[in-house]
């Protein structure tokens, strides 16, 4: 696959999981503002992770059509997608009405909430790297990768485990 397909791979991908999480959503008996903080939160990050791999792949898109292709295309994606994912991070972390205690979680949930965590710093060094030293597509494809990883693991969450509160 060239670099200058996978974004809109990656665009049809986030379109679809944000999709099947509206579709989760109409499929539950209450309604959004009758579900647990945790339920909320596993929307909230579904969505968000949905999204953002959606605005990185057209962002990514919108820098190939430009005739010549710029020699920095992924130093400038990569640069885009660091300042994205802070914003992701201080807008998740900051605000109290998405912060869940760790000790309200499962075992299982931890290791799934540490491993994410591993798994978006990782993301974010990379692009890191990719805009100080090396301009290449797989560190910015490797930022979408993290976002539909997590939003996979929300839904699935959604899907198979029960609602908080029942």
């Amino acid at each position: 696959m060239q670099p200058s397909e996978a974004p809109r791979v990656a665009a049809q991908v986030a379109v679809t999981l944000a999709g099947f999480g509206g579709i989760v959503v109409v499929f539950r008996p209450q309604s959004v503002h009758q579900w647990s903080p945790l339920d909320r939160l596993g929307l909230t990050l579904l969505l968000m992770n949905s999204v953002v791999p959606l605005v990185f792949a057209l962002f990514g898109m919108l820098l190939l059509c430009i005739d010549p292709v710029p020699v920095s295309v992924w130093r400038w994606c990569s640069g885009f997608a660091f300042v994205t994912d802070v914003l992701f991070f201080v807008f998740m972390r900051n605000n109290p009405k998405r912060r869940l205690p760790l000790n309200k979680m499962q075992m299982i949930g931890k290791f799934v909430f540490y491993g994410v965590v591993v798994m978006a710093t990782t993301g974010v060094a990379l692009q890191v790297v990719n805009f100080a030293v090396w301009n290449r597509f797989w560190p910015f494809f490797a930022a979408i990768f993290v976002h539909l990883t997590a939003a996979v693991i929300q839904f699935l969450r959604m899907l198979l485990i029960a609602p908080a509160g029942t």
